[in-house]
């Protein structure tokens, strides 16, 4: 992560979930940390090379004009993850030409201009409901210029971080009890392309929801128990019916089981606008258009949700109805898109993002 250090951490420490990374070496591979020391830097040293983790890069590293300062802006990108559970800043959308030919290219570029231009957003969920403390350490951490940005002491001495200062936030349980509830929603269409779509989230993408699942699943049995779910609502001061607790866990359960492995929670409580994601949404579509037609029919639908678990004998001619325009018994991959954007209480791309979350 460190951008100050320009000699073989290139790639991001985290690794990711078997997706393409603009940071990492080949596509679908996940990249390991990098063991060599840094080397120490002197006052007033300027370095040149581009280094780093494309999402934690300063505007100052594309300029190759930086110094330690760079590193703060990258722990600032950090807490704003720790935060709000996404990345300020984000690729621009996909045509389905970019996605076959030059993805991997320009979603790195993407993010690197949405640094440049440096608008942070927080006006979007769940920043309405964080302390002002905290977005004004995130604030000044990102500050554009190197100069204007905190210092390491400085946000030590923040009243956000100090031991008597604020306590911090904890803005996501809100935000995926709502989630949830949509998730509940949805048809298994619905829920099948978003299971994978998931699948195609970074780390970086899922960093809040992966703590909140950690947290919740008290026992470390790499699932959600019934019990553990109430337990970790009603830490956070969430109140349900035992109605609406088992109606969550049935939903987000894609497998029956009675339980709510990683893959579901994380399939049922990401973000929406995710789903504004041009190479998410071809990428969904492409699993269930099995023969590559450009067109999804009741056969492929039917196969598709047995995969995920998700077929429960219901009628395909009448889920395909309800999302197929043109009346000739298939969906194309605009019917698609305006089927997975359709109730997204965020359809609006956020500036921050650039694109879409």
């Amino acid at each position: 992560m460190g951008n100050c250090c320009p000699s073989s951490e290139s790639e991001d420490p985290v690794p990711g979930n078997g997706t393409p990374n603009p940071d990492a070496g080949a596509p679908g591979t996940a990249p390991s940390p990098q063991k060599a020391p840094a080397p120490q830097t002197k006052p007033g040293e300027v370095f040149k090379d581009i280094v780093g983790s494309a999402y934690y890069i300063a505007p100052e590293v594309l300029k190759r004009k930086y110094g330690p300062e760079a590193d703060i802006w990258s722990i600032g990108v950090m807490l704003y993850i720790l935060l709000s559970g996404v990345p300020p800043f984000w690729a621009g959308k996909f045509s389905t030409f970019s996605l076959t030919l030059f993805m991997y290219f320009h979603l790195q570029h993407g993010i690197f201009n949405a640094i440049l231009r440096a608008h942070v957003d927080f006006t979007g969920e769940p920043w309405p409901k964080i302390s002002s403390g905290a977005k004004d350490l995130v604030r000044k951490m990102l500050h554009s210029d190197p100069k204007q940005r905190l210092t390491a002491l400085q946000v030590l001495d923040h009243p956000w971080i100090k031991e008597d200062g604020e306590a911090p936030d904890t803005p996501l349980d809100n935000a995926v009890l709502s989630r949830l509830k949509q998730f509940r929603a949805m048809n298994q269409f619905k829920k099948a392309a978003l299971r994978v779509i998931a699948g195609c989230l970074s780390e970086e993408e899922i960093q809040g929801l992966k703590q909140m699942f950690k947290n919740m699943d008290t026992d470390n049995s790499g699932t959600i128990t019934l019990d553990e779910l109430r337990q970790g609502l009603t830490k956070q001061g969430t109140k349900l019916s035992e109605n609406e607790l088992l109606q969550l866990m049935e939903a987000a359960d894609a497998d029956g089981n009675g339980t709510i492995d990683y893959d579901e929670f994380i399939t049922a409580t990401m973000h929406m606008n995710r789903m504004d994601r041009e190479e998410h949404l071809y990428t969904a579509f492409q699993y269930f258009d099995k023969d590559n037609s450009g067109y999804i029919t009741i056969e492929e639908m039917e196969q598709a949700l047995r995969e995920k678990g998700l077929y429960e004998g219901q009628d395909m001619k009448e889920v395909i109805s309800e999302i197929d325009a043109d009346n000739d018994g298939r969906i194309n991959y605009s019917e698609f898109v305006a089927m997975m954007r359709k109730g997204n209480p965020d359809p609006a791309p956020k500036k921050r993002r650039d694109v879409v979350l």
